[in-house]
């Protein structure tokens, strides 16, 4: 759990967090101005892509807020290998197997419906399950625990969303490549000395990029050098939700953030970690207090030693950090994203680093938060 105060200037807001993490207290902090609050409203942009994904139109805050905060991925459908064929032309029918080429597939028809889940791996899994039944119960069907012909043709029937490429050839650019990279040592002291929480390997920085598994990326480019140049098979992630979010419930017992725009209807559902039995999360609702992107993290030891731990993708609470009016909470990022809805929490809400990324462009900074 997390302490917050905040800090005020004439440009930004500095937000500061304690916490208590692993039986020691631990703080957050950074120097990050926050998240400004978008009071526009957003027209519904498709979440189809045409060759650039996460590249949104439009001149509203969340767009460009979304814009900033995400990275546009240029996306070719030329040559493409033979498993990315097979998964782009997968389809389901009724008492068939989902095999990890209908499997890929339906992860992302379900994120393009802005149901989140998890990194794309291609196999069925608790977190699959969730964002299936999430999109179920936002669309009136019926909730099931396996896929079945009604689930299906919703998430088919919008035909150019259905027939967009779900894997893709992207080329490596120089930025992509040249990425700075560290090992992350194990106590908080020696993170402290870091420049920077960094990933530990090009691998590494371009699954969470392509919201893939590190495993599903190296074995859809077995052969691959990961080189400025190189064309890789890739994830095409869509577009995230772009409607303003005023109200989120944190579902303990599905480990499922639901967020709901204003007038009420549900935008997005993200598979999530809620605390734990040791550092249960709240009980109520809440409002947002403050949203910082890039935080840092500082720990203190039980003898009142502090140690800061700098901003980055490795960083404890990820990349981002959306503080609560109950003091010691707040939602945020992760450094293991294949592990969210797996592990325990102390008693955030915890999110991939993209999918942290993608609400905190959307949330309003009054929006209520509801733990159940």
């Amino acid at each position: 759990m997390y302490q917050l105060k905040k800090m005020s200037t004439a440009l930004a807001m500095i937000g500061v967090s304690t916490a208590m993490f692993m039986g020691q207290s631990v703080a957050a902090t950074t120097d990050s101005a926050s998240v400004g609050n978008a009071t526009d409203t957003t027209q519904d942009i498709s979440p189809v892509t045409n060759g650039v994904s996460q590249k949104l139109k439009g001149d509203s805050k969340a767009v460009t807020s979304l814009n900033e905060l995400l990275p546009t991925i240029k996306y070719t459908t030329d040559n493409l290998s033979t498993v990315a064929k097979k998964v782009n032309d997968a389809t389901w029918t009724a008492g068939s197997d989902v095999d990890r080429n209908v499997g890929t597939k339906l992860q992302a028809l379900l994120n393009w419906h802005h149901n989140g889940a998890g990194p794309v791996d291609g196999y069925w899994g608790k977190n699959t399950r969730k964002a299936m039944q999430a999109f179920q119960k936002a669309n009136g069907l019926t909730v099931t625990d396996t896929l079945n012909n009604e689930t299906w043709q919703a998430l088919t029937n919008n035909e150019k969303l259905a027939g967009q490429p779900v894997l893709v050839n992207y080329q490596l650019t120089d930025a992509d490549v040249n990425v700075t990279t560290t090992t992350i040592p194990a106590s908080a002291e020696a993170k402290a000395k870091l420049d920077g929480m960094y990933y530990e390997s090009i691998p590494e920085a371009l699954a969470e990029k392509f919201h893939l598994s590190e495993k599903y990326l190296k074995a859809l480019n077995p052969n691959a050098s990961f080189t400025a140049g190189e064309t890789i098979t890739v994830y095409n992630p869509g577009n995230p939700n772009t409607k303003l979010v005023s109200r989120i419930v944190a579902d303990k017992a599905t480990q499922t953030l639901y967020a709901y725009g204003e007038n009420g209807k549900l935008v997005a559902s993200y598979p999530t970690t809620v605390g734990s039995t040791a550092t249960p999360s709240p009980t109520g609702t809440h409002t947002v207090e403050v949203k910082i992107h890039e935080p840092n993290y500082t720990y203190t030891a039980d003898d009142g030693e502090k140690s800061i731990i700098p901003p980055g993708p490795n960083n404890p609470v990820g990349l981002v950090w959306i503080g609560l009016s109950k003091p010691s909470y707040g939602i945020h990022g992760s450094p293991d994203p294949a592990r969210i809805s797996r592990q325990a929490s102390a008693g955030c809400v915890r999110l991939t680093n993209w999918d942290a990324l993608a609400l905190l462009g959307v949330i309003k900074d009054d929006a209520t938060v509801e733990f159940k």
